[in-house]
């Protein structure tokens, strides 16, 4: 189990959506982290890093995107002055830290050094308990607990599978690109047509995992509706936190930091993130 100690600081963000398309978003971010990480022993990046992530062959090809670069040498530069970077995946980059297997000689693939070796960073489980400041701590992208959106459950499972992975890996990186590209956009039009509350997390589906997890407090994101809420679970109550999702031309986006045994929201939060 991962532990935070008494005198160490945690620091966490999801949802950052990073893409060339978004520069100011990617710009607010990075400065963000420049300004928050230094000195932090613990970075958790809880999914949805990415706009789109479709193998880490990208990161080989003389088209990756400058953002992603420059996040991986954020990264590194943390992870080679102590601090501990983390990452899990979200519904748009589950396929970070992953590259096309076996890869042709002489190929960009083959020839990659993937998003852990090159950043530094961890990849973790989801969901991932830890310890943090002595209390019992899950955290999670978020996108299993929206058990009423059945539908994009159903994609998931499917695309989380071995095959499905192996098969989308085996096409060209360009192919890939667009494929991410339409899905994205399928994607969009159809969360137009849902209701907000059927993309939000189920009471029950929270509840079950604090109990089956045995944690005192949840962190996620996915769901871009920032809030602290509290769940009663017999004679005790646990704290969850949803973190903001990150677009400079909304305003969005924050970070949680964990320092002293108190939770601190930093950046665009909700004037009091209480649910």
């Amino acid at each position: 189990m991962i532990r935070v100690r008494q005198g160490e600081t945690a620091l966490f963000v999801s949802d950052t959506h990073l893409s060339d398309a978004q520069p100011e978003t990617g710009a607010a971010f990075l400065a963000a982290l420049d300004r928050h990480a230094p000195g932090v022993t613990h970075l958790f990046l809880l999914g949805d890093l990415f706009d789109a992530w479709v193998g880490d062959d990208v990161l080989a090809d003389s088209d990756c995107e400058t953002i992603a670069t420059a996040l991986v040498a954020r990264l590194a530069a943390l992870a080679a002055g102590g601090t501990t970077v983390h990452y899990l995946h979200g519904n748009r980059d589950f396929l970070l830290g992953v590259a096309p297997s076996p890869a042709p000689l002489g190929t960009a693939a083959q020839a990659c050094t993937g998003f852990e070796a090159r950043s530094g960073a961890r990849r973790l489980p989801d969901p991932c308990i830890l310890e943090l400041h002595g209390r019992r701590t899950v955290l999670a992208h978020g996108d299993t607990l929206c058990t009423d959106d059945t539908d994009y459950l159903a994609f998931r499972a499917q695309a989380r599978s071995p095959a499905w992975q192996a098969a989308f890996l085996a096409r060209p990186l360009a192919e890939r690109l667009a494929a991410a590209r339409a899905m994205r956009n399928q994607s969009t039009r159809s969360k137009l047509d849902k209701p907000m509350a059927l993309m939000d997390a189920t009471e029950d589906a929270v509840l079950a995992l604090l109990r089956e997890t045995d944690a005192e407090l949840l962190i996620h994101g996915h769901t871009h509706r920032p809030a602290r809420h509290e769940h009663r679970l017999g004679a005790r109550v646990a704290q969850r936190w949803v973190l903001p999702d990150w677009d400079a031309a909304g305003s969005r986006g924050g970070l949680l930091l964990a320092r002293e045994g108190g939770l601190l929201p930093l950046g665009a939060w909700p004037a009091s993130p209480a649910g």
